[in-house]
């Protein structure tokens, strides 16, 4: 009896900041280096939910500096709704407080643990309170306030709170510090160009220890923010349901009715009928077996799918290119999105895109990004049931090496979108093993699989047809010279020939000594405009005819000619440069044009 005292008196509950501190690794937190990366996610994420919910264009900012020694500054500012000053403690300063848990939807933060873990990290490797600054509106002050984490009792502990001024009408700004290192400088920056590809309404700066960079928005039209949905009768447990019906003060049909998506008076009614319980009768009474029996009964009755086009925002399979295409120069991109699909009564949504070629790696495994509502998936991707859905597929059923994962100059991106996401643990890092989301995610890469393949022939009939026309373009002019020394002849025009040959309008390209001329020859029955993309090193600031327009990126220059071209006709332009570069021609079916660069 002594010792079961002993060890009565030792016992004591534990709050769930103790639990985190002595686990931070749960939360993201396992090592200085992943803390940073971490703690910007959180921020950005709460930022952009904000945002959509108050149905403003994301304007954020992340800035990132070295205070002294291993210890960093972040700070992340919104031109989100702001935060009731009231509120600000419970929201950066308590584990588990939020307002999305208890809403079914789709959002990026679920629990309330994100940005008040990464407030308790701080507080644990520097001690220095966390500064968080909100202003709701311009008619009121801005309130500024300090606080940390009573990781005893799991309260916000506020240092000092006050009025400011403020030059933000309305938004937030969360400054946090803490000891950290900036070895995954390299992650951080993908982690922010990846959010940009799947949130392409967003614009987002950054200054990373002095470097500066923007990622532009590329649409300016505000996203739907889903709207919260009542629980699916497939996706409840009795524990929950026994929840439920404790808080109910009517019968069983208006409970079945009200409580729940998609169930009206005829199904609440079947429901009844099976679990052998009179729908009049009050639904806090049911007796324990009666609940077992109506659970069952939900269970058994067919039931519509939630309404996903309420509860989900997908990003859309333009958005999506236009993001890609933004941050990743390739020669193909398409994208697909799935109908919406339920696992266990929580609707959920696929998402996938495929690009290739470019400025992609040409070498090694493909590029894959991964994403749940919207958020970049950083870390443990092998254990992910994406990668799993990716190494599953024979890839070279589509033109596309394969070493377990695709090789080659390949991006694979796959977004789920849903109400709940299954992931594998509270760090929220892989996508678990669902069958109905796999099944989903394989059927959307296998649709753009086709889609590549089909690109990857026609490129290679393409590059033939090059060949060939190369080929042509080379000996023939040889050909005519030699003959016409021959027989002691002026060289013939040779076009007709090469016209009756090719069938085709044929554009060449040459670089002779400095000067860089384009040619276009339209041997078909083609008659419109078409445009000549030209992008290299050279201005051809000189050209003539001078370009319709040039834009220039880094040290590339794009020069664009509007070509209005008749059967038969040509056209050429010249101008002093160093050639190179790539040659598109657009505004005519690609089988009726051969682009030859003679210097190649």
């Amino acid at each position: 009896m002594v010792l079961a005292d002993e060890l009565a008196k030792a016992q004591r509950s534990i709050s769930v900041a103790e639990f985190f501190e002595k686990n931070k690794h749960l939360l993201g937190f396992d090592s200085p280096t992943r803390g940073i990366i971490t703690t910007v996610k959180e921020a950005v994420d709460n930022a952009l939910d904000a945002c959509e919910e108050a149905e403003v264009l994301p304007d954020i900012y992340v800035g990132i500096k070295r205070i002294s020694g291993d210890v960093f500054r972040i700070i992340v500012e919104d031109n989100g709704p702001g935060i009731v000053p009231a509120q600000i403690p419970y929201v950066f300063g308590k584990l588990l407080y939020g307002s999305r848990f208890h809403q079914i939807k789709q959002s990026r933060g679920q629990q309330g643990i994100g940005i008040s873990a990464a407030v308790l990290y701080a507080q644990l490797t520097t001690g220095t309170p966390t500064l968080v600054i909100s202003r709701t509106s311009a008619a009121t002050p801005a309130c500024q306030v300090m606080l940390q984490i009573k990781i005893e009792t799991n309260e916000p502990d506020i240092i000092s709170t006050q009025e400011i001024e403020w030059d933000r009408a309305h938004g937030t700004r969360v400054q946090i510090e803490f000891k950290s290192s900036l070895a995954a400088k390299k992650r951080l920056l993908e982690y922010l160009r990846y959010t940009a590809v799947v949130n392409p309404h967003a614009r987002l700066r950054v200054d990373l220890d002095d470097e500066t960079e923007t990622f532009e928005r590329v649409s300016s039209e505000i996203i739907v923010c889903p709207k919260a949905i009542q629980p699916h009768p497939h996706g409840i447990e009795i524990g929950q349901l026994q929840r439920m019906l404790a808080s109910s003060d009517g019968q069983v049909e208006l409970f079945l009715v009200s409580g729940f998506s998609r169930v009206g008076k005829k199904t609440a009614l079947e429901m009844c009928q099976i679990a052998g319980i009179s729908p009049e009768k009050s639904a806090k009474k049911l007796t324990p077996d009666e609940q077992r029996q109506l659970i069952a009964a939900m269970q058994q009755v067919n039931v519509p799918a939630p309404p996903a086009s309420l509860c989900l925002s997908p990003i859309g399979e333009d958005l999506i290119i236009r993001g890609l295409r933004k941050e990743f120069p390739m020669d193909f991109v398409r994208a697909r999105t799935r109908p919406s699909s339920v696992f266990s009564g929580h609707p959920f949504m696929v998402e996938a895109a495929l690009g290739y070629g470019g400025k992609l790696p040409p070498e090694g495994n493909a590029q894959i990004l991964r994403f749940a509502n919207r958020v970049p998936l950083m870390y443990q991707q092998g254990a992910c049931a994406i990668t799993g859905c990716i190494t599953e597929i024979n890839w070279k059923s589509y033109s596309v090496s394969q070493q377990g994962l695709p090789v080659g100059p390949l991006l694979i991106l796959v977004h789920v979108a849903s109400t709940n996401v299954p992931f594998t643990s509270e760090s929220k890092d892989a996508v678990a093993s669902i069958p109905e989301i796999e099944k989903e995610v394989t059927l959307a890469l296998q649709d753009l699989g086709r889609d590549l393949k089909q690109f990857l022939s026609r490129r290679d009939r393409n590059r033939l047809a090059e060949d060939r026309a190369r080929a042509v373009c080379a000996i023939i002019p040889e050909i005519a010279e030699k003959v016409a020394e021959i027989v002691e002849l002026p060289i013939p025009d040779i076009s007709p020939i090469e016209g009756r040959i090719m069938r085709k309008m044929v554009v060449k390209k040459r670089l002779s000594g400095d000067t860089v001329t384009i040619e276009l020859n339209n041997y078909t029955d083609f008659n419109g405009t078409v445009s000549v993309y030209e992008t290299s090193p050279d201005s051809a600031h000189d050209a003539e005819p001078k370009a319709d327009f040039v834009t220039s990126l880094d040290t590339e220059f794009t020069k664009v000619w509007q070509v209005p071209l008749a059967p038969g006709a040509s056209w050429k332009v010249t101008w002093k440069g160093r050639g190179g570069g790539n040659l598109d021609i657009r505004g005519i079916d690609e089988g009726k044009c051969v682009v030859v660069d003679l210097n190649v």
